[in-house]
Order: C-alpha cells, then structure tokens, then sequence
C-alpha cells in the first residue's frame, strides 16, 4: 500500500538539491520516470482524501541526525 502524503511532506522530502529520492516516489505510488505534475496529483488526491475524513493525523517529519548523510538526486 503507498503512502498519500500531504502537500508539506512533500515538501519536506525534498533533498538539498531540490529534488526527491526515487524511493521516496515509490513509496508514494510515483513511478520512475516521475511524470510531469506527479505533484499536483498527490496533492489532489491528499486534499480529496481529507475531505473525505479518510486521513489519519501524522506527527511532522522531525530533522535527520547530526551527521546523518543522504544520497541526492538532481532533477534540475
């Protein structure tokens, strides 16, 4: 089952480079390629999901530890 996240997770999951990881997509139900306005998309379908009240509450994503190093991907 994938993920539904919401426009500020999505944001969050961005890399330093400004892209997003392609294990974050998948997890997120985006196939690789990423098509063009896979994000308006999500969006979508987070925003119809939550009027539905079908949305459970998650906590925010918190920071990666000191130290911690990430691969980035340039999507650019």
């Amino acid at each position: 089952m994938t993920v539904l996240p919401s426009p500020e997770e999505i944001e969050a999951a961005r890399t330093p480079a400004g892209g997003w990881k392609r294990d974050q997509l998948a997890a997120w139900g985006v196939p690789w390629p990423p098509p063009k306005g896979w994000k308006d998309e999500l969006v979508k379908r987070w925003k119809a999901a939550d009027q539905d009240g079908a949305l459970p509450t998650l906590p925010c994503p918190t920071s990666a530890p000191d130290g911690f190093e990430q691969e980035t991907l340039d999507f650019g």
